[in-house]
């Protein structure tokens, strides 16, 4: 592999590791925010366990996502100088209103959930888990906006061999970025959707107490995870009428319009190959559209037998199959990436900068020490998160600490 080729092997694994927490990320904040809803309006104890349950598991990934996302920006400099310095001044304003208003505004509130348990009035504690997802919905759109400028850059001029900003109000509507933000989005849904009905399954499969909580909650999870579904197949659907040309004929490994999509670039662009690897992009389409299937025809009879309480308690085969979907959909989202991305190439810019252009200029053996340290950084957290999950996981409801309160600690009284 050349030094680009190991550049963009060590983006892509280390922005897909962080894509993992920050689909369930956005998907469990949905769902603890409603549940924490029906809790407080209706003084339910067993949502209310519900609540601080999920809410750690949400805790535990957020914690470590944020140290993946610390460490991936970190490439931009490092690798990618070419790029940050060509059209660092147009998409790098979203991804600075995404740290300064959503990242910092998203920690705050959730630190002030944290540690506000027993403390706050319970208005103004549902208000915060509200907050927080909110803002991890904007944080997520001024990241799609970003990527979207990539895919399809408007809004610029090109002023002394750099690109400056001139409509920010065409870039927040690229349709490169609303479609793909709302098919993340519903994407995240499917995640947190299915994690809730997997680990439920896993619980009422093992007879474990608290049955009642897990009923609930399978019931929540494939209740959101069967219209997530319809929803993210539908913005998806949107998103190939506006594909690239060369990307559209990749997918479809038409050779009259691979080699139009390719002259037609070289008239542009002068001599070279504008090509995306067609095996690529097909490999990931097809794992995308084969995994959603498989979801979907787990999840559409599932939203049936969950309506029948004896099944729901009963049914283990249903139990084990719902929790092996657990990672089904981080799957997906990947492939999906995988599509998005290679699509795209050789450009980092679509038809203004390509990838090779966009590197720094580091030697091969800084680029695989790079890589390395990288990989193992992430693989580890990776690791240390998936563990600490599944630890959680499997102990139940019995060992959350969040909200827990102290056994000398005087009962606050009721509050509206």
């Amino acid at each position: 592999m050349d030094i680009v080729d190991l550049a963009r092997l060590q983006f892509a694994l280390t922005a897909g590791a962080h894509f993992l927490f920050v689909a369930l990320t956005l998907g469990l904040a949905t769902l603890v925010a409603v549940v924490q809803t029906r809790a407080t309006f209706s003084g339910d104890p067993v949502h209310l366990r519900m609540t601080r349950f999920w809410g750690q598991l949400y805790i535990i990934n957020y914690a470590m996502g944020i140290v993946t996302g610390l460490v991936m920006e970190f490439q931009l400099g490092l690798s990618w100088s070419g790029l940050t310095e060509y059209a660092g001044d147009v998409f790098g304003s979203a991804l600075a209103i995404e740290t300064l208003v959503a990242f910092f505004v998203e920690s705050t509130f959730l630190g002030l959930w944290i540690f506000g348990w027993n403390k706050l009035n319970r208005w103004a504690h549902l208000a915060l888990i509200w907050v927080v997802t909110l803002t991890a919905y904007a944080s997520a759109f001024w990241i799609m906006v970003a990527n979207g400028f990539l895919q399809n850059p408007v809004g610029h001029v090109l002023e002394g061999g750099r690109l400056r900003l001139t409509d920010f109000g065409a870039m927040v509507a690229n349709p490169a970025a609303q479609v793909a933000f709302w098919h993340v989005l519903f994407g995240a849904m499917i995640v947190g959707g299915f994690f809730l009905a997997g680990v439920s399954a896993y619980h009422l499969g093992k007879r474990t107490p608290e049955q009642d909580l897990f009923r609930k909650s399978l019931r929540i999870g494939i209740g959101v995870a069967l219209p997530a579904l319809l929803l993210t197949a539908t913005f998806g659907g949107i998103g190939f009428e506006s594909l690239q040309p060369a990307k559209a004929a990749a997918w479809v490994n038409d050779a009259e319009r691979l080699a139009a999509a390719q002259a037609e670039m070289v008239a542009r662009f002068g001599p070279g190959d504008y090509l995306p690897p067609v095996g690529a992009v097909q490999a990931g389409g097809i794992t995308m559209l084969t995994l959603f299937a498989v979801m979907l025809f787990v999840a559409a009879p599932s939203f049936l037998l969950m309506l029948v309480r004896p099944v729901v308690r009963g049914f283990r085969v249903w139990h084990w199959l719902l929790t092996l979907m657990i990672p089904v959909p981080f799957v997906t989202m990947l492939a999906g990436w995988v599509f998005r991305e290679m699509g795209r190439q050789p450009w980092a810019v679509y038809g203004l900068l390509t990838t090779s252009d966009a590197m720094s200029p580091v030697t091969e053996g800084q680029m695989v020490f790079s890589l390395t340290a990288f990989v193992t950084v992430f693989a580890v957290l990776i690791a240390v998160n998936y563990w600490l999950l599944a630890r959680q996981a499997r102990r139940g409801p019995g060992a959350v600490a969040l909200g827990d309160r102290p056994v000398d600690a005087p009962v606050p009284a009721p509050s509206f």
